[in-house]
């Protein structure tokens, strides 16, 4: 099957602003955490190096524009082509289905709270977005219905699409965007957003007007109105009114309303009946009456729970669940899809011993990641992490493949006997005394036993004592958000521009570090690893200061190139992912944006519900 042709022509861009603090986490499925981290899948192929190996193909099929084969090491890494459905099957009104998600969307509050695959799953049938990728990785509008900036990309103006309205009736317009923004800055995710993105303001000036000013260049920022934090429309008089009320109670465009919502239990959404879209032949959207989403956290439970007609669908971004769904056959339908987000993990850098560059390259090289990827069920379906791009991505680089540190346990032992010899050793101990490392991941039994692989090869060396902990994932990501880590499991990345991940990620993540950087007040909570390299974060303002594709990747891959220099993280490999369904439930890769094109697909299992429909009879 081809692989989705990903950021065609001029891939939009995000930027960190250089004059204002974030002050929260990231749009991209973080909050406290991120989308570049719904928290902690790890994953990969076999030894690092083998990485390389399949970057030929990789990097042919982003040149090419064509499809990228799966590799020799990961010939179950297939996307499932992003098509039109048969048109000779019948549309069907009515019905209800039933989602298990792999946890809750704790806060439908777009501009404050997380929003990883669960939320996204359900906030796009609530919340309609102003832009969203098309299947060429393009921005189109969705509620907005064209944006043009001036010469210098500082000021974009959009109109939006006329007849719409909120599920109060309300009408949508110019300056429910503009009543937006204030809402938006209220919360972490959307003031990180607007300082990220250069917002500082957004006005009505016209009807269906909307200006946005920015304070620098950002040739960007339609990518970022794709995302949660300042994309996801809301109605701002009740988000303004009672804040905390909405998330249990949310008002949007989408084509589906609220009906019910019990935290930990269900969500239920139902039918607009007045929603303004129209799939490409005309029919009124949406097909269903009705969708319940549940969290189900226990990875066989939910697969149990699809094959005994419990539920309709359910999404994963676990290997060894995917592994088990290809293994029901046609009792099931598979979509699965494996893009830019890799898992494995980070380090905090300014925690002894892992503030030595010669600990983390040790401990890097001693990632057995065919053995973790064997643990996590994923052999032969996914490729092995070495950067922030998969192979089939056109940002990929060989260079960085063939940097990262593979898997070489008397080398990683000999570092670390180097910095357990030194003297001026940073974590104090005597010379010859073993580090002590705190690994940490949450409880889902393939990463633990993943983790468990880790452990062993690190205490193989005789030089590090290993202390494994697991929190839930909330705990788990707030403990990142708050410092309270050392080598923490994560997952990194998106299919999204890389400046969403890349400036964020790696500004100065305090204010004594932004001040001697030259930039006080840039200050990052997102930037996971706590790594400030002042020549990666150049790299990355320049990288959006130019629209010149061949310009940027040069200079994404300068970053890279630092990371397997510094190894702030360790991968193990790309997460594969999938949305698996009851087989008469149709039309779910073949959802449109409004211009008639094919829209992106289901990338890190975020399904777009309001073309789907079940099959008659």
């Amino acid at each position: 099957m081809r692989k989705r042709q990903l950021f065609k022509l001029l891939a939009l861009l995000l930027v960190f602003a250089l004059g204002a603090a974030a002050c929260g986490s990231d749009d991209d499925d973080s909050s406290n955490g991120d989308d570049t981290t719904a928290g902690d899948d790890t994953g990969s192929d076999d030894e690092g190096d083998d990485a390389a190996d399949e970057g030929d193909e990789g990097d042919d099929a982003a040149d090419e524009g064509d499809d990228a084969a799966a590799g020799d090491e990961a010939e179950g890494d297939v996307d499932t082509e992003v098509e039109e459905e048969d048109p000779a099957i019948e549309r069907v009104y009515g019905g209800d289905i039933s989602v298990g998600l792999e946890a809750e969307a704790t806060s439908l509050r777009p501009w404050d709270d997380t929003c990883s695959s669960p939320c996204y799953n359900i906030a796009v049938t609530i919340f309609d977005k102003l832009m969203e990728q098309d299947v060429d990785g393009n921005y189109q509008g969705w509620l907005a219905e064209s944006i043009v900036p001036n010469d210098d990309f500082t000021t974009w103006t959009m109109v939006l699409r006329s007849g719409v309205t909120f599920h109060d009736g309300s009408d949508f317009n110019a300056q429910s965007v503009a009543d937006m923004f204030p809402v938006q800055l209220t919360g972490g995710q959307g003031a990180s957003s607007a300082a990220s993105s250069n917002l500082t303001g957004v006005e009505a000036t016209g009807d269906l007007e909307v200006t946005y000013t920015l304070s620098t260049t950002n040739s960007a920022f339609p990518a970022f109105l794709s995302r949660a934090a300042l994309g996801l429309v809301f109605e701002p008089g009740a988000a303004a009114a009672d804040p905390v009320a909405f998330s249990d109670a949310p008002v949007g465009t989408g084509p589906f309303m609220i009906e019910k919502r019990d935290i930990d239990n269900e969500t239920v959404v139902v039918r607009n009946d007045s929603y303004w879209g129209t799939d490409p032949d005309g029919n009124q959207l949406p097909f269903l009456d009705s969708i319940t989403f549940r969290p189900i956290p226990d990875e066989g439970n939910r697969l149990d729970a699809l094959l005994s007609g419990t539920v309709t669908a359910i999404g994963s971004l676990r290997q060894g669940t995917i592994r088990d769904a290809r293994a029901e056959g046609d009792a099931i339908t598979l979509y699965e899809y494996q893009g830019s987000t890799v898992g494995g993990g980070h380090f905090n850098t300014l925690v002894a011993p892992l503030d030595d560059v010669r600990v983390r390259q040790g401990l890097n090289r001693l990632n057995d990641q065919g053995t973790v990827l064997e643990a996590l069920g994923g052999t032969g379906i996914s490729f092995p992490g070495t950067q922030f791009f998969s192979p089939d991505s056109p940002w990929y680089s060989e260079a960085v493949a063939a940097a990262w540190p593979a898997f070489d346990f008397n080398g990683g032992t000999a570092l670390l006997q180097e910095y357990v010899d030194d003297p001026a050793r940073s974590d104090g101990k005597a010379v010859g005394e073993k580090i002590d490392v705190e690994l940490s991941c949450p409880p889902d039994p393939t990463l633990t036993a993943a983790m468990q692989v880790i452990e062993s090869v690190w205490t193989a060396s005789e030089l590090v004592n290993v202390t494994l902990t697991s929190f839930d994932q909330a705990t788990h990501i707030g403990m990142a958000f708050n410092d309270a880590h050392q080598a923490h499991c994560w997952r990194f990345s998106d299919d999204n521009d890389p400046s969403i991940t890349f400036n964020a990620g790696f500004a100065p993540p305090n204010e004594e570090i932004a001040a001697a950087a030259g930039v006080p007040g840039v200050v990052s909570p997102v930037n996971w690893a706590n790594w400030f390299n002042a020549d990666a974060f150049t790299a990355s303002q320049a990288a959006i200061q130019t629209d010149d594709f061949a310009e940027r990747k040069a200079l994404y891959e300068q970053i890279g190139l630092l990371m397997a220099e510094e190894a702030p993280v360790w991968y193990s490999g790309y997460t594969a992912t999938m949305i698996a369904t009851d087989p008469a439930l149709l039309g779910l890769a073949s959802w449109h944006v409004p211009s008639g094109d094919l829209g992106s697909g289901l990338p890190n299992a975020e399904g777009h519900w309001s073309e789907v429909w079940l099959a008659a009879g």
